[in-house]
Order: structure tokens, then sequence, then C-alpha cells
């Protein structure tokens, strides 16, 4: 009864973590007007990957679906998935992520200096 009660209670942080971190996250960036920098704030995109998303735009124009994303080097379906919901095609960005990124923290860090 005892292991029962830890793999119960196991579930619950689980998930508890998780919607805590799926609500902590606001917003949504526009990914036609995003610089790379901004890109990066996003959950699993790095550096590498916003740079080839905004190759990717520049060499071929704005999107004209979340899902042509797909297109970029880096960016599967799955991956697409994660992020569609903080992503947009129009209008002013407005994400606001759940903790910077520790490159992020390091260059707000920097620019304070």
């Amino acid at each position: 009864m005892e292991r029962v009660t830890h793999v119960v209670f196991g579930i619950l942080l689980v998930l508890l973590t998780l919607v805590g971190t799926a609500y902590a996250m606001q917003g949504q960036i526009n990914v036609n007007t995003a610089t790379a920098e901004e890109l990066t704030m996003l959950p699993q995109i790095g550096e590498a990957t916003a740079r080839n998303i905004v190759d990717f735009r520049t060499a071929n124009g704005e999107f004209t679906s979340v899902d042509d994303l797909t297109k970029v080097k880096g960016i599967g379906q799955a991956k697409l998935n994660k992020i569609k919901a903080y992503l947009k095609l129009e209008g002013k960005s407005d994400f606001e992520p759940a903790e910077p990124k520790p490159a992020a923290k390091a260059q707000a860090a920097a620019k304070k200096q």
C-alpha cells in the first residue's frame, strides 16, 4: 500500500510540474518578424534553429502557415507540436517565457554591466 501511495504521489507531482510550466509561458511570437534572439526564448529552440528560421524566412518570404516551419532544418513535426501554441503569423510578439534560458540569462546580465 505504501508503494502505491508513493507512485500516485510521484505521478501527481509530475503532472503539477507540467501544468505549472505550461501556464507559466504566455503569449506568442510572430515568426514572420521575430529575431533569432527572440526565437530562442521558445522551448526547444536553440541559437542554430533560430538562425535557420530567420534564414529560411529571408530566403523564402514570410511563412503563410505555422506548419511551414517543418520545412526549416531542425524543426520536425514533434518539435513544432510542442511550440505551436506559442507561434503566430501576424501582429506583435508578446511571448513571455516561463524562465529565461541560461544563455538568455547570461546575455541579460552582460547588458546590465
